[in-house]
């Protein structure tokens, strides 16, 4: 009576497009829409919501619907100048469609994630035949995508799942064109993605032949294209001059507090290896490689097929199960690199998060599916006979119940598992709570260039479209070309707000040019410094500050908020930066 149960789940399909594989691809891409109109309803749940990351990467882009915005911005120039060529291409083309870059932002993500979906079951189905094991691995993959920010971003990162998969796929297709237009596409989009990908291909040129390691005389050709066109693709970053550049040495980091503990980028953590290589910028990302929890089953995955005659179904796993070891090694192998290179390849967890999440969740779908048929398996053993005495057979059998028990745990555990997460799932949507900040703003010319240590100025270039000098946000520390000016007007910017001398203030504004000053009167006071992680990052200006409020000094600005304020909301004062130099 359990039989047609274990036929849906477990028996292999060879063929494509049967209705047991349309059924498992059917249900794959119902619970990714799900998952991606969850995260859609909260984009879309008020007029001021933006992605943390996209505050960064999108804001600029609305340069391509009204090219005077941010004229002579540094930050917007920073920004717009270190996007891949790729994914600028389809901003750029959505937005002269008329496209708003920041809705196109919400309604990407949805896009993404089916094909990252339909991908990764195609790829599953090519490592073990069996849908429901697709099923599995593309159900782990839309959740751990559910349980990080990456796609939901629509940033740059947002790409590495669909052009990965993309790439596993076509590969073990042998689809030699589709494949090295995957390449192609990673080099445009994500260019870290090219040296895995390249890795990957040099390590299936080696085969066991004999009991011996030598070199496959099918694949060298292959190997020799995908690698040719890795070479192209990366040329253009190689002959680039960057006029932010160049990237930041690791003395040059080491004395930057921001690289630290408590800093905007840390990297380092001297006093705790573990997290330096297995946790944030600079580790493995083990944790984030192991979100949701039922990718550590993937595990199992080397210990199963020494066992045929208790997990038969590993049997059925194709040979080009290798890739997955194969990327691991390669990944592993760039994360090495990144780190003897440090930070010339950028960040080292790069090479890994991703890259070995798939892996993982690949992995761990096989493994339910074995694990499923095992027991099955073993429920239908006529050895298990004598369990159904006592006047129970069939469906109520002892090792009927324990096959079907077991296949309903792994079941909830796969399908529930987003339930017990909160906030499920998470898209580090932000909200902008000073509507009426940003409409002010908007109201004034589009040179206009705002200074302020406000938080709220992260949001003013995506909801204003306005300049600010700097933000917590676009503290980004890894060009010094870039990082260097902008900390440099953030140090200036905190001895002029906390000056008791005027004349500082009016220097300040003359040699920015700033049109507007955005202050806080609980920002005046020493707390409100010491609370704010990133102000502590620029010293000496910091303890300066926070010294001189100690002493009951008064800054400057305290003086003429009054008469140069020009707009007040929710505690925030705009002064006319024009008012302040006038004043005597």
């Amino acid at each position: 009576m359990i039989a047609p149960i274990q036929r849906l789940l477990t028996t292999p399909c060879n063929k494509r497009f049967t209705p047991q594989v349309i059924f498992w691809f059917s249900l794959s891409l119902t619970f990714t829409v799900v998952y991606s109109l969850l995260a859609l309803r909260e984009a879309f749940s008020g007029e001021y919501i933006v992605q943390d990351d996209a505050r960064q990467h999108i804001f600029w882009m609305m340069r391509f619907l009204d090219p005077e915005l941010f004229p002579k911005d540094l930050i917007a120039d920073y920004f717009q100048t270190v996007a891949p060529a790729g994914y600028t291409t389809v901003y750029r083309v959505i937005a002269a469609l008329g496209v708003n870059p920041l809705l196109f932002n919400k309604l990407l993500p949805v896009g993404l994630n089916l094909v990252t979906a339909s991908y990764c079951f195609w790829v599953c189905l090519e490592l073990l035949p069996v849908p429901a094991a697709a099923f599995s691995a593309t159900l782990l993959l839309s959740q751990a995508l559910g349980m990080t920010d990456t796609v939901v971003s629509g940033t740059p990162k947002a790409f590495v799942y669909p052009l990965l998969l993309g790439f596993m796929y076509y590969l073990v297709r042998g689809s030699l064109w589709f494949c090295l237009g995957a390449i192609a596409l990673q080099g445009l989009f994500y260019p870290q993605l090219v040296f895995i990908s390249s890795g990957t291909l040099v390590l299936r040129l080696f085969e066991w032949r004999n009991g011996k390691l030598g070199l496959s005389e099918e694949r060298r050709w292959f190997c020799l294209a995908g690698l040719i066109v890795a070479f192209l693709v990366m040329l253009p970053y190689a002959l680039k001059t960057n006029e932010f550049g160049p990237v930041i040495s690791v003395p040059e980091a080491r004395q930057l507090p921001e690289f630290f503990p408590g800093g905007r980028s840390r990297f380092f953590y001297d006093d705790d290896p573990a997290k330096f290589w297995l946790k944030g910028r600079s580790g493995i990302r083990l944790t984030s490689i192991l979100t949701p929890a039922t990718n550590a089953a993937g595990f199992l995955l080397l210990v199963l097929p020494l066992f045929p005659n208790k997990f038969p179904l590993v049997k059925q796993i194709s040979k080009e199960i290798t890739l997955l070891l194969q990327m691991t090694l390669a990944s592993l192998g760039m994360f090495v690199a990144a780190h003897v290179l440090l930070f010339k390849l950028h960040l080292p967890s790069r090479y890994t998060q991703h890259s070995l999440r798939v892996v993982m969740v690949l992995s761990a779908g096989i493994v339910f599916i074995i694990l499923i048929d095992s027991v099955f398996k073993w429920a239908s053993q006529p050895s298990q006979n004598s369990f159904s005495s006592s006047g129970f057979s069939g469906i109520f059998s002892i090792p009927n119940f324990i096959a079907i028990a077991t296949t309903t745990i792994i079941a909830a555990a796969l399908l529930l598992y987003p339930s017990f997460v909160d906030n499920f799932p998470i898209t580090a949507y932000k909200v902008g709570d000073t509507p009426s900040l940003y409409n002010f703003f908007q109201q004034q010319p589009k040179d206009s260039l705002i200074a302020s240590l406000s938080p709220e100025m992260n949001n003013i270039p995506t909801f204003a479209q306005r300049s600010v000098l700097v933000a917590s946000e676009y503290a980004i520390p890894y060009h010094v070309g870039y990082y260097y000016k902008f900390r440099q007007r953030t140090l200036d910017l905190i001895d002029a707000q906390y000056s008791a001398n005027l004349s500082v203030v009016k220097e300040f504004i003359k040699t920015y040019d700033i049109d507007f000053w955005v202050l806080n009167p609980i920002e005046l006071k020493a707390d409100a410094i010491k609370d704010r992680k990133w102000l502590k990052q620029y010293q000496p200006a910091a303890n300066n500050a926070i010294e001189q409020l100690e002493q009951g000094i008064k800054p400057a600005l305290e003086e003429v908020m009054a008469s140069c304020s020009v707009f007040e909301t929710k505690g925030l004062v705009v002064l006319e930066a024009k008012c302040i130099v006038d004043r005597e």
